[in-house]
Protein backbone atom coordinates (compact mmCIF):
# COMPACT_ATOMS: atom_id res chain seq x y z
CA UNK A 1 0.00 0.00 0.00
CA UNK A 2 1.49 3.27 -0.92
CA UNK A 3 2.07 5.75 1.28
CA UNK A 4 2.68 9.52 1.44
CA UNK A 5 5.78 10.90 1.52
CA UNK A 6 7.26 12.97 4.77
CA UNK A 7 6.81 16.66 4.21
CA UNK A 8 10.62 17.26 4.80
CA UNK A 9 11.17 14.04 1.96
CA UNK A 10 9.09 15.74 -0.28
CA UNK A 11 10.61 18.66 -0.26
CA UNK A 12 14.08 17.30 -0.61
CA UNK A 13 13.26 15.61 -3.64
CA UNK A 14 11.25 18.87 -5.10
CA UNK A 15 14.66 20.65 -4.17
CA UNK A 16 16.39 17.74 -5.74
CA UNK A 17 14.59 18.38 -8.91
CA UNK A 18 14.88 21.83 -9.50
CA UNK A 19 18.86 21.97 -9.07
CA UNK A 20 19.11 19.28 -11.40
CA UNK A 21 16.90 21.54 -13.88
CA UNK A 22 18.85 24.67 -13.25
CA UNK A 23 21.66 22.81 -14.23
CA UNK A 24 21.09 21.47 -17.04
CA UNK A 25 20.00 24.25 -18.19
CA UNK A 26 23.37 25.73 -17.34
CA UNK A 27 25.57 22.88 -19.28
CA UNK A 28 22.65 23.38 -22.21
CA UNK A 29 24.20 26.80 -21.78
CA UNK A 30 27.57 26.36 -22.37
CA UNK A 31 26.86 23.55 -24.78
CA UNK A 32 25.80 26.05 -27.25
CA UNK A 33 29.19 27.69 -27.52
CA UNK A 34 30.86 24.79 -26.98
CA UNK A 35 29.58 23.32 -30.01
CA UNK A 36 30.13 25.95 -32.21
CA UNK A 37 34.14 25.76 -31.61
CA UNK A 38 34.09 22.05 -31.81
CA UNK A 39 32.25 21.67 -34.79
CA UNK A 40 34.32 24.82 -35.98
CA UNK A 41 31.42 26.49 -38.06
CA UNK A 42 29.08 29.39 -36.86
CA UNK A 43 25.66 29.33 -38.54
CA UNK A 44 25.04 32.92 -39.47
CA UNK A 45 21.65 34.00 -40.76
CA UNK A 46 20.85 36.82 -43.08
CA UNK A 47 18.99 38.92 -45.39
CA UNK A 48 20.77 38.76 -48.79
CA UNK A 49 18.33 41.52 -49.86
CA UNK A 50 19.53 44.10 -47.75
CA UNK A 51 21.78 46.76 -49.09
CA UNK A 52 24.74 47.57 -46.94
CA UNK A 53 23.89 45.14 -44.29
CA UNK A 54 23.92 41.65 -46.09
CA UNK A 55 23.32 42.35 -49.17
CA UNK A 56 24.18 39.26 -52.00
CA UNK A 57 24.43 41.04 -55.78
CA UNK A 58 22.12 39.20 -57.75
CA UNK A 59 24.82 38.71 -60.68
CA UNK A 60 27.91 37.80 -59.05
CA UNK A 61 26.28 36.34 -55.86
CA UNK A 62 28.88 38.46 -53.47
CA UNK A 63 27.67 39.39 -50.32
CA UNK A 64 28.90 42.47 -48.92
CA UNK A 65 27.74 44.78 -45.68
CA UNK A 66 28.71 45.90 -42.54
CA UNK A 67 27.36 42.62 -40.55
CA UNK A 68 29.61 40.04 -43.82
CA UNK A 69 32.75 42.45 -42.70
CA UNK A 70 31.78 41.67 -39.08
CA UNK A 71 30.82 38.20 -39.06
CA UNK A 72 34.43 38.08 -41.05
CA UNK A 73 36.10 39.19 -37.59
CA UNK A 74 33.94 37.33 -35.74
CA UNK A 75 35.07 34.08 -37.42
CA UNK A 76 38.88 34.73 -36.48
CA UNK A 77 37.61 35.69 -33.16
CA UNK A 78 35.56 32.59 -32.33
CA UNK A 79 38.21 30.60 -34.76
CA UNK A 80 35.67 28.76 -36.37
CA UNK A 81 34.26 29.07 -40.12
CA UNK A 82 30.91 31.21 -41.18
CA UNK A 83 28.39 29.30 -42.90
CA UNK A 84 26.16 31.76 -44.03
CA UNK A 85 22.37 30.89 -44.18
CA UNK A 86 19.81 33.31 -45.99
CA UNK A 87 17.02 34.33 -44.01
CA UNK A 88 14.41 37.04 -43.73
CA UNK A 89 12.60 39.18 -40.86
CA UNK A 90 9.16 36.79 -41.45
CA UNK A 91 11.43 33.58 -40.79
CA UNK A 92 14.19 35.62 -38.18
CA UNK A 93 12.41 34.15 -34.90
CA UNK A 94 11.91 30.07 -36.74
CA UNK A 95 15.19 29.75 -38.34
CA UNK A 96 16.90 30.83 -34.72
CA UNK A 97 14.44 28.75 -32.51
CA UNK A 98 14.56 25.64 -34.87
CA UNK A 99 18.35 26.02 -35.02
CA UNK A 100 18.59 26.66 -38.34
CA UNK A 101 21.14 29.35 -37.41
CA UNK A 102 23.13 30.24 -34.44
CA UNK A 103 23.18 33.92 -34.29
CA UNK A 104 21.22 36.48 -37.23
CA UNK A 105 24.01 39.16 -38.15
CA UNK A 106 21.27 41.67 -40.21
CA UNK A 107 20.55 44.81 -38.35
CA UNK A 108 17.97 42.94 -36.56
CA UNK A 109 15.67 45.95 -34.86
CA UNK A 110 15.01 45.57 -31.13
CA UNK A 111 11.23 45.37 -31.31
CA UNK A 112 8.98 44.26 -28.42
CA UNK A 113 7.40 41.50 -30.41
CA UNK A 114 10.83 40.05 -31.24
CA UNK A 115 12.33 40.31 -27.41
CA UNK A 116 9.23 38.53 -26.28
CA UNK A 117 10.77 35.06 -27.93
CA UNK A 118 14.44 36.18 -28.95
CA UNK A 119 17.34 37.85 -26.68
CA UNK A 120 19.74 40.40 -28.33
CA UNK A 121 23.57 41.73 -28.17
CA UNK A 122 24.12 45.11 -27.03
CA UNK A 123 23.18 47.79 -30.06
CA UNK A 124 25.69 48.69 -32.39
CA UNK A 125 23.59 50.37 -34.91
CA UNK A 126 20.57 53.18 -34.28
CA UNK A 127 18.46 54.12 -37.39
CA UNK A 128 14.90 56.52 -37.50
CA UNK A 129 12.45 55.86 -39.99
CA UNK A 130 12.21 57.48 -43.54
CA UNK A 131 9.98 57.21 -46.42
CA UNK A 132 11.05 56.57 -50.36
CA UNK A 133 8.75 58.53 -52.89
CA UNK A 134 8.82 58.44 -56.96
CA UNK A 135 10.26 61.85 -57.84
CA UNK A 136 7.35 62.30 -60.30
CA UNK A 137 4.91 61.98 -57.40
CA UNK A 138 4.36 65.80 -56.71
CA UNK A 139 1.86 65.25 -53.79
CA UNK A 140 4.38 64.57 -51.04
CA UNK A 141 7.20 67.01 -50.63
CA UNK A 142 7.56 66.66 -46.45
CA UNK A 143 7.44 64.11 -44.17
CA UNK A 144 3.73 66.32 -43.06
CA UNK A 145 2.44 65.34 -46.17
CA UNK A 146 2.29 61.37 -45.80
CA UNK A 147 0.05 60.95 -43.61
CA UNK A 148 -2.92 62.36 -45.07
CA UNK A 149 -6.24 61.26 -46.80
CA UNK A 150 -5.84 59.32 -49.98
CA UNK A 151 -2.29 58.22 -49.60
CA UNK A 152 -0.83 55.15 -49.67
CA UNK A 153 1.94 53.78 -47.69
CA UNK A 154 3.19 50.93 -48.29
CA UNK A 155 5.89 47.92 -45.78
CA UNK A 156 7.26 44.78 -46.47
CA UNK A 157 6.44 42.42 -44.55
CA UNK A 158 7.87 41.12 -41.32
CA UNK A 159 10.09 44.28 -41.18
CA UNK A 160 9.41 46.15 -37.97
CA UNK A 161 8.00 49.21 -39.81
CA UNK A 162 4.88 47.04 -40.06
CA UNK A 163 3.96 47.38 -36.08
CA UNK A 164 5.14 51.20 -35.99
CA UNK A 165 3.54 52.31 -39.03
CA UNK A 166 0.00 50.90 -37.62
CA UNK A 167 0.26 52.48 -34.66
CA UNK A 168 1.07 55.79 -35.89
CA UNK A 169 -0.65 56.85 -39.39
CA UNK A 170 -4.23 58.06 -38.58
CA UNK A 171 -5.15 58.88 -42.00
CA UNK A 172 -3.17 57.69 -44.73
CA UNK A 173 -3.78 53.64 -46.28
CA UNK A 174 -1.47 51.17 -44.83
CA UNK A 175 -0.76 48.36 -47.16
CA UNK A 176 1.84 45.59 -46.16
CA UNK A 177 3.68 43.87 -49.48
CA UNK A 178 4.25 40.36 -49.04
CA UNK A 179 6.65 38.60 -51.57
CA UNK A 180 7.18 38.11 -54.56
CA UNK A 181 5.53 42.11 -54.35
CA UNK A 182 8.09 44.48 -53.11
CA UNK A 183 7.70 47.97 -51.63
CA UNK A 184 9.58 50.08 -54.08
CA UNK A 185 7.62 48.23 -56.93
CA UNK A 186 4.78 49.71 -55.05
CA UNK A 187 5.87 53.36 -55.47
CA UNK A 188 7.53 53.28 -58.57
CA UNK A 189 4.31 51.56 -60.72
CA UNK A 190 2.16 54.47 -58.70
CA UNK A 191 0.33 52.10 -56.70
CA UNK A 192 1.49 53.27 -53.06
CA UNK A 193 2.71 57.05 -52.86
CA UNK A 194 5.56 56.26 -50.62
CA UNK A 195 7.28 53.38 -48.56
CA UNK A 196 8.59 53.10 -45.56
CA UNK A 197 12.38 52.02 -44.56
CA UNK A 198 15.80 52.91 -42.38
CA UNK A 199 18.90 54.26 -42.89
CA UNK A 200 20.41 51.39 -44.95
CA UNK A 201 17.57 50.63 -47.01
CA UNK A 202 16.95 53.99 -48.14
CA UNK A 203 20.66 54.72 -49.44
CA UNK A 204 20.07 51.34 -51.56
CA UNK A 205 17.34 53.31 -53.51
CA UNK A 206 19.87 56.84 -53.69
CA UNK A 207 22.37 54.79 -55.13
CA UNK A 208 21.30 52.46 -57.28
CA UNK A 209 17.75 54.18 -58.69
CA UNK A 210 17.32 57.39 -60.71
CA UNK A 211 13.56 57.65 -59.99
CA UNK A 212 13.71 57.64 -55.75
CA UNK A 213 14.11 60.66 -53.45
CA UNK A 214 14.22 60.06 -50.07
CA UNK A 215 11.86 62.16 -46.99
CA UNK A 216 13.86 62.43 -44.13
CA UNK A 217 11.23 63.32 -40.62
CA UNK A 218 11.21 67.03 -39.72
CA UNK A 219 12.39 65.44 -36.23
CA UNK A 220 13.36 62.18 -34.57
CA UNK A 221 10.57 59.66 -35.40
CA UNK A 222 10.82 56.38 -34.20
CA UNK A 223 14.70 55.51 -33.51
CA UNK A 224 15.45 51.93 -33.54
CA UNK A 225 18.15 49.93 -32.44
CA UNK A 226 19.68 47.21 -33.84
CA UNK A 227 21.68 44.13 -32.67
CA UNK A 228 22.17 40.59 -33.45
CA UNK A 229 19.52 37.88 -32.11
CA UNK A 230 19.86 34.90 -30.63
CA UNK A 231 17.48 32.15 -29.40
CA UNK A 232 16.36 32.38 -25.27
CA UNK A 233 18.41 30.80 -22.88
CA UNK A 234 22.00 30.67 -24.51
CA UNK A 235 23.54 33.32 -21.64
CA UNK A 236 27.37 31.75 -21.99
CA UNK A 237 27.12 32.21 -25.91
CA UNK A 238 24.97 35.42 -25.80
CA UNK A 239 28.18 36.76 -23.16
CA UNK A 240 31.05 36.04 -25.63
CA UNK A 241 29.07 37.85 -28.76
CA UNK A 242 28.86 40.88 -26.28
CA UNK A 243 32.67 40.21 -25.66
CA UNK A 244 33.23 40.64 -29.24
CA UNK A 245 31.18 43.70 -29.74
CA UNK A 246 32.69 45.56 -26.72
CA UNK A 247 36.17 44.56 -28.39
CA UNK A 248 35.74 45.73 -32.01
CA UNK A 249 33.91 49.08 -30.47
CA UNK A 250 37.27 49.91 -28.42
CA UNK A 251 39.84 48.86 -30.85
CA UNK A 252 37.96 50.96 -33.73
CA UNK A 253 37.11 48.46 -36.19
CA UNK A 254 33.39 48.95 -36.19
CA UNK A 255 33.64 52.49 -36.55
CA UNK A 256 36.15 51.42 -39.51
CA UNK A 257 33.63 48.45 -41.24
CA UNK A 258 30.68 51.41 -40.70
CA UNK A 259 32.40 54.33 -42.48
CA UNK A 260 33.58 51.12 -45.51
CA UNK A 261 29.84 51.25 -46.04
CA UNK A 262 28.94 54.56 -45.25
CA UNK A 263 26.70 53.85 -42.20
CA UNK A 264 28.94 55.81 -39.65
CA UNK A 265 25.94 57.97 -39.22
CA UNK A 266 23.79 55.76 -37.65
CA UNK A 267 26.68 53.14 -35.81
CA UNK A 268 26.49 53.00 -32.03
CA UNK A 269 30.04 52.73 -30.72
CA UNK A 270 29.37 53.62 -26.73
Amino acid sequence: MKKNLPGFVLATILSTIACTSVAAQASNQKNKLQQILQSGELKVCIWPDYYGITFKNPKTKTLTGIDIDISVELEKDLGVKVKYVDSSFPELIDNLLKNKCDIAMHAVGITPARTAQLEFSQPYLRSDIYAIKSKSNDSIQTWDDIDKPGRIVAVQDGTLMVSIMQKTLKQAKLVIVTPPLTREQEVESGRADAFMTDFPYSRRMLETTDWARMIPPSKPFHMTDYAYAVAPGDSVFLSRINSFIDKIKRDGRLRSIASKHKLDPIVVTN
